[in-house]
């Protein structure tokens, strides 16, 4: 499901931004946000993620990890319709002026972090250090907000992204010991002779 909102095409596009891999940041003067902003900023978030999930969902098609992906990817999904439900009620149809080029990793997972045969265990660790990379990311960006809907709202994303670490956690922690094994020699990955 595509997220759009005052998009001539539906699509938000895609990041051109070459960064390290291991940071979440944003060209955007956080303490500039106003409250349109801040949800077109946190709409975009969800929609990076969503499709890093999807990709990844895509890249595991058939293992247990993949699923994962996916089931990840519908979550973000949910959670990016939910806000720009929010968004049309406060702002109707006015144009982003946030695009998705303004931000790189907020809370989507690491590039490079699924592999062919990874267990459901490693893909609950990956989702897990996601959502806990959007937590501090609405964490670190309170303390020069200034704004009180603003501050209000990224105190909600942030106390929303606590509850989806705990409950990635409790689900991790029903999973059976099976979940833990890589799936090894997957003809995927022999070489051609």
């Amino acid at each position: 499901m595509q997220i759009s909102c005052g998009m001539a095409d539906g699509h938000f596009g895609t990041s051109n931004k070459t960064q390290e891999s291991n940071s979440m940041s944003t060209s955007l003067d956080l303490s500039k946000l106003s409250l349109m902003d801040a949800l077109d900023l946190a709409i975009l978030i969800e929609e990076e993620a969503r499709q890093r999930y999807e990709m990844f969902a895509s890249q595991l098609s058939g293992y247990d990890a993949g699923s994962f992906f996916a089931s990840m990817a519908e979550n973000e999904a949910k959670h990016g319709t939910d806000l720009l439900n929010q968004r049309m009620d406060l702002f109707g149809k006015a144009p982003m002026k946030v695009k998705l080029t303004d931000l790189y990793d907020v809370e989507a997972p690491e590039m490079g972090a699924p592999r062919r045969g990874m267990s459901t265990v490693q893909a609950f660790e990956v989702g897990l250090e996601a959502e806990q990379k959007a937590h501090d990311f609405y964490d670190s960006a309170l303390s020069g907000i200034t704004d009180p809907e603003v501050r209000t709202l990224f105190t909600e994303l942030r106390d929303e992204e606590t509850e989806h670490v705990e409950m990635l956690q409790e689900a991790m922690a029903k999973l059976p010991s099976s979940a833990s094994v890589e799936i090894e020699n997957d003809p995927d990955d022999a070489p051609y002779l």
